[in-house]
């Protein structure tokens, strides 16, 4: 059974596993074409499907084959079509300019069918690709939304990527057209846009025919380069509107690049019918909006998070998306969440762990928050890293909202486990799961040579094939990694490459990327259960775990830690305090006593910690600070810190990617 995505749901169950869950978990892996033939019209087709899933040649599944859609049709026109035009699609809510802007869903349609117009001026058909380089504003979505109306399909790269990072998406997806913004604004500064772009383009051995420029309002605008810039207003005005061009459900979507591949560009290609009717499904299964809700993802465009519940989810459920142009904590005061919460009635919001860890540390008694009534506020979620319970249990509190983790990729494009709102799961679940398997998903833990693991024990996560609509469908121009990179490690199966566990009651633990299991003296170690012990101390804002070189033992853990905003306890002291709980809660198996306090971390813009370029700099080794990274002037300090410790002593100082 699908649950309706516009039924009223409740909250109130105290369950584990309820009946409509088990039953819709068990059609959608005995049943798949029966069960998602039913989510795949919770969405509107142009021609239904020929068959719901094709198999045959696993692990490429292709899903609704032979139907026809448009995923920008589906986000806006059917809407204005139900008579909706007037609802509020959009706000844009941006302290960095001070402003608020407000879109509805006709306004929608008016720009995105000008804008696609415009690219059919310039020569874009079907197939072709559309880059796209802007901050998060909303003529980024109107951007995306446009480029699918016609077929085409975009590559977001996050705004204020560096040039080196951006020329080689660019040479990668060749597009024939780019979208971008003059300028990203920063809490302390004006990065420009076209700069950067100017300077890749110059890199580049495959250049665009045009580029469109959105000079952004009350801004210095970029010099324009002659025969190939266009200006967003010119291009627009002399636009006629255009229809949306139907596609087969198979048909690429985007290309979304992973962080960190700049040397081998790895591009997740998205399917559009099983995508967006997922995605659709979601945003009331999982997350329990209704068409008269508010829905705040606080994210930003070029992650995924970002494509899938900023813009295509909520918008084809014909909800109200949130767009935060900002900072938790500098723009200009760690209270700006609450605000946003109250000022937009938002019901649902989805962020990172680590934006709650700085609104935590900067406003631990509520100086700023208790300004604002966020009673609107119904559930909290969180994804994209490992969230510790001392920072899940302080954001549960001071919102008065369940707080859910729950766990998927860039690859998968939605969940691989949450709690289901829509399937009325216990709002309470165990300390650290990341949820329960979503329908769709055979989710296993298995050894290294493939065999099962027990209970409790750490292992792969992998999931048997097929797997759902809306994965991915292949990595952009390099099939055969694809194949070797997901699937050889365990045949039959998705490789997550995450580890993690499983309990008796069905929930799964996603404790860390492999890559950041640590193996000491044999024992295999998971950064994130390190962490969490840490993060319980009082005083202890921030952490990051990471493996540095011991003769010994091959490897024992690092921990930096941001002290809490306040403090007056000695770093020794406070050192000493982390020692011993790990040696309490997690034994001296850990080999744990290297900790010391940082001025900050290096995290992405996405919320991760770049816990490999960490534990490179320990070991000497040389330091590219990638372009995800928020604040690239920590690792001068981190070095500093690291020194004292013994380690880092001959490495290089890093180096931000040019």
């Amino acid at each position: 059974m699908v649950p309706n995505r516009n039924k009223s749901l409740s909250v109130n169950q105290n369950v584990n596993k309820t009946e409509n869950y088990e039953e819709a978990y068990r059609r959608s892996l005995e049943d798949p074409e029966g069960f998602w033939a039913e989510v795949g019209a919770v969405v509107d087709w142009y021609k239904p499907w020929d068959k719901v899933l094709d198999n045959s040649a696993q692990p490429l599944t292709d899903w609704f084959v032979g139907g026809e859609i448009n995923a920008c049709y589906n986000a806006v026109d059917r809407h204005i079509k139900a008579g909706k035009g007037k609802k509020v699609a959009l706000i844009h809510d941006s302290p960095v300019t001070e402003s608020v802007t407000k879109i509805t869903y006709d306004d929608l349609y008016e720009k995105v069918s000008l804008l696609a117009g415009a690219l059919v001026n310039l020569g874009v058909v079907k197939g072709d690709r559309i880059l796209i380089y802007m901050p998060l504003i909303p003529e980024a979505i109107i951007s995306m939304l446009a480029v699918v109306r016609i077929g085409a399909v975009h590559s977001v790269v996050f705004g204020g990527f560096a040039a080196r990072e951006l020329c080689a998406r660019i040479n990668h997806a060749t597009p024939k057209v780019i979208i971008a913004a003059n300028c990203g604004i920063e809490p302390n500064k004006i990065v420009r846009y076209k700069d950067i772009l100017n300077t890749a383009l110059d890199r580049v051995t495959e250049k665009p025919k045009h580029c469109i420029i959105y000079q952004r309002p009350n801004m210095e605008p970029s010099p324009l380069t002659p025969g190939i810039d266009i200006l967003w207003s010119d291009a627009l005005s002399t636009a006629k509107h255009h229809p949306c061009v139907p596609v087969e459900a198979n048909h690429p979507l985007y290309i979304l690049y992973t962080s960190g591949t700049t040397d081998k560009p790895k591009g997740i290609v998205r399917p559009t019918g099983g995508h967006i009717a997922t995605l659709c499904w979601t945003m009331s299964c999982i997350y329990g909006m209704t068409e008269d809700d508010v829905w705040w993802t606080a994210s930003d465009m070029g992650w995924v998070v970002g494509h899938s519940y900023i813009c295509y989810g909520p918008l084809c459920a014909g909800i109200t998306s949130v767009m935060y142009e900002g900072k938790p904590d500098r723009t200009p005061d760690p209270g700006q969440y609450f605000r946003v919460i109250q000022d937009h009635k938002v019901n649902g919001l989805f962020t990172a762990p680590t934006a709650l860890r700085v609104i935590r540390r900067e406003d631990p008694v509520l100086e700023f928050g208790s300004k604002y009534n966020t009673k609107s506020l119904r559930t909290l979620f969180v994804a994209g890293e490992h969230c510790d319970h001392e920072t899940l249990a302080w954001a549960g509190k001071v919102l008065n909202v369940p707080v859910l983790n729950h766990w998927w990729q860039t690859e998968t494009g939605h969940s691989i486990t949450a709690t289901c709102l829509g399937f009325g799961h216990n709002l309470k679940p165990p300390m650290f799961s990341a949820g329960m398997p979503f329908p769709g998903y055979d989710v296993r833990i298995l050894k290294e040579d493939g065999s099962p693991c027990q209970l409790l024990e750490l292992g792969r996560i992998v999931v048997k094939l097929p797997l759902p609509p809306g994965v991915m469908s292949c990595l952009y121009k390099a099939p055969e990694r694809f194949l070797n990179t997901y699937f050889n490690n365990f045949i039959g199966y998705y490789d997550t490459m995450d580890a993690g566990y499983t309990d008796e009651k069905g929930y799964i633990y996603v404790t860390a990327r492999d890559d950041d299991v640590i193996n000491v003296a044999g024992h295999r170690l998971s950064t994130s259960a390190l962490e969490d012990v840490i993060l319980s101390h009082p005083d202890v804002g921030d952490a990051a775990v990471f493996g540095v070189p011991e003769t010994t033992k091959g490897e024992i853990p690092l921990c930096l830690y941001i002290k809490n905003k306040n403090c007056s306890k000695k770093e020794e002291d406070i050192n000493n305090e982390i020692v011993q709980n790990v040696r309490d809660l997690i034994g001296p198996i850990a080999s744990f006593h290297l900790c010391a306090p940082v001025q900050g971390l290096p995290r992405t813009r996405s919320g991760k910690t770049a816990r490999k370029s960490l534990s490179n700099l320990a070991s000497g080794k040389k330091v590219i600070i990638s372009g995800t990274i928020e604040d690239p002037s920590v690792y001068l300090d981190i070095k500093q810190v690291l020194q004292k410790l013994g380690y880092a002593k001959n490495a290089p100082d890093p180096e931000i990617e040019k």
